[in-house]
């Protein structure tokens, strides 16, 4: 390796500073009894505080191997249910989540120093779910999904393009037309942690704990703090 690019990475890497803004205040003792009032009420500042795409989180899943796995991607809606997302089943991630539905979702909001980590049970929505789902989104995000074979080995950008530019035909010109192996999943939490940072680093972190089993509709939300 080069010795000046890995000493110009290191020099750029200790220069950078993180919430160098007034952070907001947060009251764990004010939180409401469940974790997605809450969330809600977070998501809601971030895109007031500008946080660009606030609604793009981590998600780590297992491999068959149990090496972790994690990417970035969009989060669809968060209710009673759970917190959306979607892919194709036959994704890295799809397959990932068919043999070890546990799985874990980050989010990062940087404009006020907070994280909201969640940890849960990931099932599957229905066909008419997942389609009303991918329907209810862009040309393009059809025209993605029309792509397919996402995860699989590329052999080069050129087959890339030629499916893309066919997959755009299709989806102007059908914008109804089902993908079958487009998946709407849904996480189901057991932990919420919301992570609110601070200046000093005395930063708070109010954890949210299903106090039923994870397959339990039951039970309620225990609430405890944590050492930062």
């Amino acid at each position: 390796m080069d010795n000046d690019q890995q000493d110009t990475f290191r020099r750029l890497l200790h220069e950078q500073r993180v919430w160098d803004t007034a952070l907001p205040a947060f009251d764990p003792a004010a939180a409401p009894p469940e974790p997605l009032p809450l969330f809600h009420q977070w998501f809601a500042e971030a895109v007031a505080a500008g946080q660009v795409e606030p609604h793009t989180m981590s998600l780590a899943t297992v491999d068959e191997q149990g090496r972790p796995d994690v990417r970035t991607l969009m989060l669809h809606d968060a209710d009673e249910r759970g917190w959306h997302f979607a892919s194709h089943a036959t994704s890295a991630k799809g397959r990932q989540l068919a043999a070890r539905p546990d799985a874990a979702l980050g989010f990062y909001w940087a404009a006020q120093g907070r994280q909201v980590r969640i940890r849960g049970r990931v099932s599957v929505g229905s066909y008419a779910e997942s389609q009303a789902d991918l329907h209810a989104r862009s040309t393009g995000a059809l025209a993605a999904a029309l792509t397919g074979r996402q995860s699989d080995v590329l052999s080069s950008q050129e087959d890339l393009a030629t499916a893309s530019r066919a997959a755009w035909e299709r989806a102007r010109a059908e914008p109804d037309v089902p993908v079958p192996t487009w998946t709407l999943y849904v996480l189901r939490p057991y932990e919420v942690e919301f992570f609110q940072g601070d200046e000093q680093r005395r930063h708070v972190r109010l954890r949210y704990r299903h106090e039923a089993k994870e397959e339990d509709e039951g039970g309620g939300w225990a609430k405890e703090l944590l050492w930062p």
